[in-house]
């Protein structure tokens, strides 16, 4: 490509923060943490290869104060200590950078962006034009028409323009800019309650900073006292938002000519970071035909060279959609993708279709691109009605990415899609739940070195967006096509690892892929609500608040947010003389839910009072006012969409709206349940699964006092306290019994005795006599969770019943308080797993039941270990039989399966 830029300055510190909080945690089997530290080095690498200028310079920030710390003690005062497993990744990039050949710049006393200006500055006074690599806004200052910005996290480049179009201000009056606003990041005080849009306004209004303090009298208002009372501390902002550009440097930008790497310690790093893409990278001759093909998937020249010589066409003729249409149907396999008007599928209408057969082959069918002077395009419903007979055949496979809502989008014009054999986003799921995030750009970047267009570099941001008809096919076309060919590679990128894994192969083939059609089902059908009900239940608890907030008031003894923890901090420690439980990184008493629920424990009432506020206030956000407005105008009932590929456990999640957190510990979240409804003339039914985990645990520790427990069809708590306290099963009182569930329950969470204690409201002593007397009686348990964390430790993953790995990166982490985290997932993921492989198994052999013969049931929610279903008041008898025993036939283990089943009018009678 043509060298737009002389000089590349990257700013190394600010990406290694930024990166550690935006990419996974990783770590090399050793334990050392890697993931910043790769993201760094690709993106280092990325940019090498993307503009090759002449001059390349990586500045790190030094350590040690620097002279603005000596303007100002408490300069970055707020920031918390840096994290040790980022610490620990700092000088590991350094060497690497180092081996790279690349010139490193670390200055102490001042800051990374004072020397990325200084030579930025110089560089301009050579001639020379320079690109600054950031996500810093204040390098913002230093833009001109020869010194540019570019955040290669969204790669969105800043020329003189853009600065004034992303801040509303000109680069030169970016300081001024900063000084208002202030940096509570950096701790530079800025003007209370003055944000970017004031900022703006009023250097629109006086031109610059100094003009403005002069005329701070004529700024009214609020936010004009501000201005006046903090006037002698806006030159200390600016001296400290000000990026030096004279810093005493040794090396002049023409200095920074980037060496021949050091291949042989590149190679060693690589190795011990294992980083199989900078590795396949670093080889010039790859070993065998698999690492050339790694080489050439993961290389960004040879992803720049596929995108110049993939083959994107446009389908506008019906000879062209014949021609294609043919080809799908002797395709032993085709991937499909559809472009949309809406994101949510109960509304969403096709826009087009994209099919790939070849990887680098594609094909885009516009439908209904609306905009003026767009092309004629061909029928959608002739279209539709030509390709249903081949998305409806089960015989001819496809492939997608997240395929259940392309499936939802095509019932919605009448096709019931079938044939589903693929779905790359679940099998970077199945194949590592934990390692990223599984949506087709995360997947692209990282196992096939290829940056896939954003939709909103074609679509635009914000309320300017456009929807998917509007935008022209010149853009469109690509955009769409590429969906499809991505989705065909990453799914010849991981089916053959998955083929490599007997246990993985069958749990996505057997479980996953055939889960689909079963959700959308669910999804479509959605659950009817009575709005009457809830709207009701919004007006007591809008009651109940305020009746809360003004009981707080009087306990406070004054009127006070109760949202703000500096306000709550405030009443609590300096007025009420509450005692401190913790304190925040900055040493001030902290106010957090935790603490607000140990002082409420220990009988304070003010923070009793707050979190019933809290916890009512948000029942009425989240469910009584949302809900009713939920419904969807055709069907009139809510429809939720189930995630199969986000908890790492492999439970299914819920959104818009979220049904597994609507919480059933307290009345009012009970009550909500009353509002979930049948259809007139249906029945609600509930089936949960009792206690699964505790009967999964019984199984895999193959304890005999737990199995026989279970075996008899005892109360499984009530035998723990008998056990325990050593007393017959009928001489139990309630509180021993709650505390062996809480301990039952707990241990398989990984929870030590002083979670327990607090818990139960106990001394530690005691709750550690509980724990040890509960492992004498249940010794088989404590075997099985030393013997998981042994395997954990040696493999770096956990299984379930059914193969699913949860893999653990920090098991074998140097810091204490991560590494027992990781052994607390690893004691509890194969229960908590295994229990969400059997629900989806239960719900597979439910469905297929409901399909095959007809009977009137509606399978309509799944919540943790529950599924709901609406069923006619004539077949409740039979159906609940039926589905008890299909639930309790979907896994075989050491202790019955056992299903309670409630029917009711709604959904909390059903319960």
């Amino acid at each position: 490509m043509s060298k737009l830029y002389d000089l590349v300055l990257l700013d190394a510190s600010g990406y290694l923060f930024r990166a550690y909080h935006a990419l996974p945690k990783l770590s090399n089997s050793r334990g050392e943490p890697t993931g910043a530290l790769v993201g760094v080095l690709n993106m280092i690498r990325n940019l090498s290869e993307r503009y090759q200028p002449r001059y390349l310079g990586v500045v790190f920030d030094a350590p040690g104060p620097t002279f603005r710390n000596a303007l100002f003690a408490d300069y970055k005062a707020n920031r918390p200590e840096m994290p040790d497993d980022l610490r620990q990744q700092i000088e590991p990039l350094r060497e690497i950078v180092r081996a790279l050949g690349l010139p490193l710049l670390i200055v102490p006393e001042v800051e990374a962006d004072d020397v990325i200006g200084t030579l930025a500055t110089r560089a301009e006074a050579a001639g020379l034009r320079t690109l600054i690599s950031t996500g810093d806004k204040d390098l913002a200052q230093l833009v001109t028409d020869r010194i540019h910005l570019v955040n290669t996290m969204n790669d969105n480049l800043l020329d003189p323009e853009g600065v004034r179009e992303k801040f509303g201000v000109p680069p030169e009056r970016i300081v001024d800019y900063l000084s208002l606003v202030g940096d509570s990041v950096d701790n530079i005080p800025g003007v209370p309650k003055c944000g970017p849009k004031t900022a703006v306004k009023w250097l629109g209004e006086h031109g610059d900073l100094d003009n403005l303090m002069a005329h701070a009298d004529h700024i009214g208002g609020k936010v004009g006292e501000n201005l006046r009372a903090n006037l002698a501390q806006l030159p200390l902002a600016r001296q400290l938002t000000t990026i030096k550009r004279d810093v005493a440097l040794e090396l002049a930008p023409e200095d920074l000519t980037p060496a021949e790497p050091d291949t042989d310690s590149l190679r060693t790093w690589y190795q011990r970071i294992e980083s199989r893409r900078l590795l396949a990278t670093l080889e010039a001759v790859a070993d065998s035909e698999t690492a050339s093909a790694l080489e050439q998937q993961t290389s960004p020249k040879a992803d720049q060279a596929n995108k110049a010589e993939s083959d994107y066409q446009v389908i506008l003729t019906e000879e062209a959609f014949q021609r294609w249409l043919a080809r799908l149907q002797e395709a032993e396999l085709f991937a499909i993708d559809s472009e949309t008007t809406a994101l949510e599928y109960m509304q969403a209408e096709i826009v087009g279709l994209s099919f790939a057969i070849e990887p680098g082959e594609a094909a885009y069918l516009p439908l209904a691109h609306r905009y003026p002077g767009a092309p004629e395009q061909l029928d959608r419903d002739q279209v539709l009605a030509a390709l249903k007979p081949l998305l409806e055949d089960p015989t001819r496979l496809k492939l997608g990415q997240n395929l259940k809502y392309d499936m939802n989008v095509l019932a919605g014009h009448g096709i019931r899609f079938q044939g589903i054999a693929h779905d790359s986003m679940l099998q970077s799921y199945v194949l590592d739940s934990t390692a990223s995030r599984h949506d087709m750009d995360t997947l692209a970047l990282k196992y096939l070195g290829h940056k896939c267009t954003a939709f909103e570099d074609i679509a635009g941001k914000g309320a300017k967006q456009l929807c998917f008809d509007q935008i022209a096919l010149e853009q469109a076309a690509p955009y769409a096509a590429e969906d499809a060919d991505i989705t065909l590679q990453l799914h010849r990128r991981f089916w053959p690892r998955l083929e490599q894994n007997e246990r993985l192969q069958a749990l996505y083939q057997d479980i996953e892929i055939p889960l689909i059609p079963v959700l959308s089902r669910m999804e479509r059908l959605g659950v009817r609500i009575d709005a009457d009900e809830l709207n009701q239940q919004s007006r007591e608890l809008a009651e109940r608040v305020a009746a809360l907030e003004q009981q707080a008031y009087e306990v406070a003894g004054r009127p006070f947010n109760l949202g703000s923890p500096k306000q709550i901090g405030a009443i609590f420690f300096d007025e009420l003389g509450l005692p401190v439980v913790s304190r925040t990184p900055k040493g001030a008493p902290s106010t957090s839910e935790s603490v607000l629920e140990k002082l409420a424990e220990d009988g304070h009432e003010l923070p009793r009072l707050i979190l019933e506020h809290r916890g009512l206030s948000k029942l009425r956000s989240t469910y009584t006012d949302k809900l009713p407005r939920m419904r969807d105008a055709r069907t009139g009932r809510v429809h939720t969409s189930y995630h199969q590929a986000v908890a790492a456990t492999g439970r299914l999640s819920s959104s818009d709206p979220n049904l597994q957190n609507i919480p059933i510990r307290r009345e009012e979240g009970r009550l909500i349940r009353r509002a979930f409804i049948p259809e007139p003339g249906y029945r609600l039914l509930a089936a949960d699964y009792s206690q699964i985990e505790l009967r999964i645990m019984a199984h895999l520790s193959g304890d005999e006092r737990l199995l026989a427990a279970f075996a008899e069809g005892q109360d499984i708590h009530r035998a723990t306290a008998a056990e325990i306290h050593g007393l017959a099963p009928d001489e139990v009182t309630a509180d021993q019994r709650r505390s062996a569930k809480a301990i039952n329950f707990g241990l398989i969470y990984g929870m030590s005795a002083f979670g327990l204690a607090r818990q139960l409201g106990i001394e530690r002593r005691e709750a550690q006599a509980y724990v040890n007397t509960y492992f004498a009686r249940y010794p088989g348990v404590k075997a099985f969770m030393e013997r998981i964390r042994e395997q954990a430790a040696r493999d770096h993953y956990v299984e379930t019943l059914f193969g699913r790995r949860l893999y653990l990166p920090d098991i074998n982490h140097q810091n204490q308080q991560r590494r027992q985290g990781a052994e607390r997932t690893a004691i509890n993921a194969p229960m908590q797993g295994s229990a969400a492989d059997i629900i989806k198994r239960a719900m597979i052999a439910v469905d297929a039941w409901i399909e095959r013969e007809r009977p009137p049931v509606r399978m309509i929610m799944q919540v943790h270990d529950e599924l709901v279903f609406e069923i006619t008041e004539d077949a409740v008898e039979s159906a609940s039989d039926r589905i008890r025993t299909l639930m309790q036939s979907a896994a075989e283990l050491k202790v019955p399966l056992i299903v309670d089943v409630g029917v009711g009018e709604n959904w909390d009678e059903a319960h």
